[in-house]
């Protein structure tokens, strides 16, 4: 009993010891490159695993390389990418890609795309097969005040030097969306936009959206074109809305200034005849001293009232004559009719 667990403690070890020695020490991997015309050595491999590299991933990439010609990439410069948080065999796959395709992609450049965040081998792909980009409806207002919604589609291509540094899709879609927005805007009317709706494109085109970007903007078709709102009567409304209320606001600020005027008229006349009824509470006055002193007599006295009366007498003899002649022209008037 003892024995057999011997053995099977020795066996248990032995493949423990085996894996072990197998994944420090890729024999296997080492033989595959070594067949394929990579050389690296074994001691090489195994300081990778202790470096955290994984061999697998830098040797596969070295013989993809050397098998698509584009020579023998140090293994030190892989180990450097991966170390720095890079995508080896995407890089590589870009490499051979761009190889094929006769663009012109060096290692270092490839390396930087990557570090940068894109995707380095759909940077070349897009540059043999070019990309469509739709862009959102674009709303725009031509000079007659019709609105007009477009959208276009813009086929571009990765331009590999731009890559790091330059502006992305939204950028680009920004840009295209403010050309159209100004090409519209620019036609004196919505009619002349709706029958020549590639005039759009060739604006657009010819202003180099794509300076400073990451693509080359290869062609910009309007795929639609819709009729909005009629912005400019709108606007026409609103103004005469606003105009109108204005108008009553000034209308109601002069009838207030009426009304007040005429209180204050009001007011002046109560005034006046508060003034006149003080003056005639004189006059009593003034005749009591003036009989004291000897001014006025009994018979001016009586003199004063009968011209008063008189006065009195001829003011409603003209008030009448002036209702007769009133009446008469009315009367006049209704047999005219």
């Amino acid at each position: 009993m003892d024995f057999n667990f011997s053995w099977l403690i020795i066996v248990v070890a032995s493949i423990i010891g085996i894996w072990i020695l197998g994944y420090f020490v890729p024999i296997g991997l080492w033989f595959t490159a070594l067949l394929s015309g990579v050389r690296i050595s074994l001691l090489q491999m195994i300081l990778m695993r202790w470096r955290k590299v994984p061999p697998k991933v830098i040797v596969r990439s070295m013989i993809e390389a050397y098998k698509a010609g584009l020579g023998y990439i140090m293994r030190d410069e892989l180990e450097a990418h991966y170390l720095a948080g890079g995508r080896v065999e995407q890089v590589v796959h870009a490499l051979v890609s761009a190889n094929k395709a006769n663009i012109d992609l060096s290692f270092k450049m490839a390396t930087a795309i990557d570090l940068a965040g894109r995707d380095v081998l759909e940077a070349v792909q897009m540059s043999v097969n070019p990309k469509v980009i739709n862009t959102p409806p674009v709303t725009a207002v031509a000079k007659d005040g019709i609105q007009l919604i477009a959208k276009a589609r813009v086929t571009v291509r990765a331009s590999i030097k731009q890559l790091v540094g330059g502006a992305g899709e939204e950028t680009v879609l920004a840009r295209v969306g403010e050309g159209i927005v100004s090409s519209i805007g620019s036609s004196e009317s919505h009619k002349e936009v709706l029958e020549n709706p590639d005039s759009i494109s060739k604006i657009v085109l010819a202003k180099g959206l794509d300076a400073g970007t990451a693509f080359e903007i290869l062609s910009i078709d309007v795929a639609d074109i819709d009729i909005g709102k009629n912005i400019g009567a709108e606007l026409q409304m609103d103004q005469a809305n606003a105009d109108k209320n204005i108008a009553q606001a000034k209308a109601e600020e002069r009838r207030a200034m009426a009304v007040a005027l005429e209180q204050e008229m009001k007011a002046k006349a109560q005034e006046a005849r508060a003034k006149v009824i003080e003056a005639e509470v004189q006059i009593p006055l003034a005749m009591a001293e003036a009989f004291r002193s000897g001014n006025l007599g009994i018979m001016d006295y009586y003199r004063l009232k009968n011209i008063e009366a008189d006065t009195g007498m001829r003011d409603s003899i003209s008030k009448g004559t002036q209702k007769k002649d009133k009446g008469a022209s009315e009367i006049k008037d209704d047999k005219g009719k």
